[in-house]
């Protein structure tokens, strides 16, 4: 398939960092972290919301500097060369940030011209990024009555107008629903196929199983882990988890008498969580212990279940 706009060529990574440090005042948002993304990767950033990707993906997005630490992003310093990273660059921010009473088209002529494109040429353009989100048909509508799921795939629009060589995605689908946010996959996964560097921040595992080729789990500034997503799961965890759910004033109880079933016991306030390799033999241990829970489900392990292995947190925290 051929590449939507020009990939990046060269033997090095479009962003490295080395010992990236980014505080503020006292508080260490990101505490010493090294990353490396390569030309035409999909890479995401992993982890609960104060875990420090945003901050991370400021510092990539030339917006942000350095506390300390070496960072490169395309080839340049984003400190010295902002604006030169910055014209590469389309992002897509947590917050929508549309003109409302602007059309969908004018919402996008508007940004182009940020770029300081000839009109001819952000015509063009916007006729072929409408089809690509797949709102040609709303391109004279007004912004403010487009559903949410419309709204993100027009911020996708806005952020590729400049044909950038890497796409920075924070959140992409946070507060949409599961239709919405599977609409919205599909476009960024057919992005990824067109050969477009995509770098993006989640707290859904499922997004980042489904869109990264590589990605780090961060915790409080540090990364705890990185890889691909089926190598974290592969490696962390067993295959399986077991879900048990109990009365409130029954799980303390359950708990101590489960101990040592299965290759790991996890205690959530709703929920016991058996990490196994056969669930199925272990929910025969679990009644075998005269363990009796309300609902037991079978699932396959997820980066969740990695990130809780590794920091005794869940990604919502």
């Amino acid at each position: 398939m051929e590449p939507l706009f020009p990939t990046a060529t060269g033997a090095g990574p479009l962003v490295e960092a080395r010992q990236l440090v980014k505080r503020f005042g006292t508080f260490t948002a990101v505490d010493g972290i090294d990353v490396e993304v390569a030309a035409g990767e999909s890479f995401g950033f992993l982890g609960p919301n104060g875990a420090g990707k945003s901050s991370t993906m400021r510092m990539i997005g030339a917006v942000s500097p350095p506390t300390s630490g070496t960072l490169r992003v395309l080839g340049k310093d984003p400190v010295v060369e902002g604006p030169a990273v910055r014209a590469q660059l389309g992002v897509v921010p947590q917050e929508n940030a549309l003109d409302e009473q602007l059309t969908v088209s004018e919402n996008l002529a508007i940004y182009g011209r940020y770029f300081d494109l000839p009109r001819s040429v952000i015509g063009e353009r916007i006729d072929g990024l409408l089809d690509f989100v797949q709102l040609a048909e709303r391109r004279d509508s007004k912004v403010d009555p487009l559903s949410g799921g419309m709204k993100r795939r027009l911020v996708i629009a806005r952020a590729l107008i400049n044909e950038p060589t890497m796409v920075l995605l924070d959140e992409p689908t946070t507060g949409l629903d599961p239709q919405a946010r599977h609409a919205l996959w599909d476009r960024l996964y057919r992005l990824k196929q067109r050969g477009v560097t995509l770098i993006l921040t989640t707290h859904y595992m499922d997004e980042a199983e489904q869109l990264c080729d590589r990605l780090v789990v961060m915790d409080r500034g540090r990364i705890v882990a990185e890889g691909a997503p089926r190598d974290l799961i592969a490696t962390h965890t067993a295959k399986e988890v077991v879900e048990l759910r109990f009365p409130h004033d029954a799980q303390e109880v359950a708990a101590a008498k489960l101990d040592g079933v299965g290759e790991h016991l996890e205690v959530l306030p709703d929920r016991l969580l058996i990490s196994a390799d056969d669930a199925d033999a272990a929910i025969r241990e679990v009644h075998a212990r005269e363990v009796e829970p309300s609902t037991v489900l079978i699932r396959r392990s997820t980066l969740e279940d990695v990130f809780l292995r590794l920091t005794g947190r869940t990604l919502v925290d």
